[in-house]
């Protein structure tokens, strides 16, 4: 089957992004809506996804495959049913892709949907990047594990430094920054995840827009054990009122940035926090590799905050990098750009998950058979 029109469907937090890709990863058509998927109708979002043409296939970006998917995967009612027994591991996402799923069912029938999982990238880690130190039972058990996230997009970003470089990607060590609403790392070594600063839950690691990040575990428990806070309520705390926002006011980081610069003491304190963690964490996802050959930022923040991309790189001059100011500092929607002042790469590549996601469909389908 040669795939002309692939329909992506990213089913975010906060918006609903639709493309519809072509045989040579061109945008043949896209959409947008300003708000979650699951708080969309059921009727106005399958005709957003309908409005959009025919297609020959969709593919939906899932954040969370738990244990049960370590790659695409062809959507039937047995997946459906196990995204659904996942909705507790990431109730802020899954809900959303679920939604989405039914929508294009119901523009689309008869027509192959594929789940891109985002963490799948991420299912090779190391067991000392991907365990946690916890009773040996617990693990057997649950299945608890870092699973790490935003893997279509550290994916996409690590073969596109590839090909700017000029360098066959098994030879590299990439540290790739996705800095949006939501933000991770992955140390990417010969184009495997060798580890990622998110876990078992999109919360864990770097400060995000409204979620807290990395937080002792001691501290929370006891919140619950001597302020009475219910699990409800710290997860509503961690998850949609902590971060930037909750430092801060804003979860807007160039509103942060602004008042940062005017002198506001919780814009100041929320942006060094920020950067001191993920400074901190682009070291730690070297130690990883045991060197770096490049650093490379995407996503909202990642792409369009000069100041983040500069101060954060200025802290990590020990390990060889040197932003370009001047270049940094004009590089505005440049989606491929080389910021380094130094010989080690420092790289913008603008997010683009849905061409990872068509990729990932159209490998799948050419390979499944009586889908070709």
């Amino acid at each position: 089957m040669k795939l002309e029109r692939i329909l992506v469907v990213n089913a975010g937090s906060s918006s609903v992004k639709l493309r519809v890709v072509g045989a040579h990863d061109e945008t043949l058509a896209e959409r947008d809506m300003a708000s979650p998927a699951q708080e969309a109708s059921a009727a106005a979002l399958t005709a957003e996804i309908a409005g959009l043409g025919a297609v020959q296939a969709v593919g939906h970006r899932v954040v969370h495959g738990g244990s049960s998917f370590r790659g695409a995967t062809v959507i039937d009612i047995g997946v459906l049913e196990t995204l659904e027994g996942l909705r507790s591991l990431d109730p802020l996402h899954e809900p959303g892709a679920l939604a989405g799923i039914r929508a294009a069912k119901l523009a689309h029938p008869g027509i192959p949907q594929v789940a891109c999982f985002d963490t799948a990238f991420h299912s090779n880690m190391p067991a000392a990047a991907s365990t946690y130190a916890l009773p040996a039972e617990w693990i057997e058990r649950w299945g608890l594990r870092r699973y790490g996230f935003h893997g279509l997009s550290h994916a996409y970003c690590a073969r596109t430094t590839a090909e700017l470089l000029d360098r066959p990607l098994s030879e590299l060590r990439l540290v790739s920054c996705h800095l949006g609403a939501g933000a991770s790392l992955a140390a990417v070594q010969n184009g495997q995840s060798v580890d990622t600063t998110m876990g078992f839950t999109p919360l864990e690691g770097l400060v995000m827009a409204t979620r807290s990040g990395t937080v002792d575990p001691g501290l929370l428990l006891w919140l619950e054990r001597e302020q009475g806070m219910s699990p409800a309520e710290l997860d509503s705390a961690l998850q949609t009122r902590s971060g930037l926002l909750g430092l801060s006011g804003t979860k807007d980081m160039q509103e942060v940035i602004n008042r940062s610069g005017a002198g506001d003491q919780w814009a100041v304190l929320a942006l060094e926090v920020y950067l001191h963690r993920l400074r901190q964490q682009i070291a730690a996802m070297t130690a990883a590799m045991g060197g770096l050959d490049a650093l490379v930022f995407t996503g909202g923040v990642g792409e369009n905050a000069p100041l983040v991309r500069e101060r954060a790189v200025a802290g990590l001059g020990f390990l060889g990098l040197r932003i370009d100011s001047e270049g940094n500092s004009s590089a505005g929607d440049r989606s491929r750009l080389e910021l380094s002042g130094s010989s080690l790469p420092i790289l913008l590549v603008a997010a683009r998950e849905d061409l990872q996601v068509a990729r990932e469909v159209r490998e799948l389908l050419h390979n499944a058979p009586g889908l070709n």
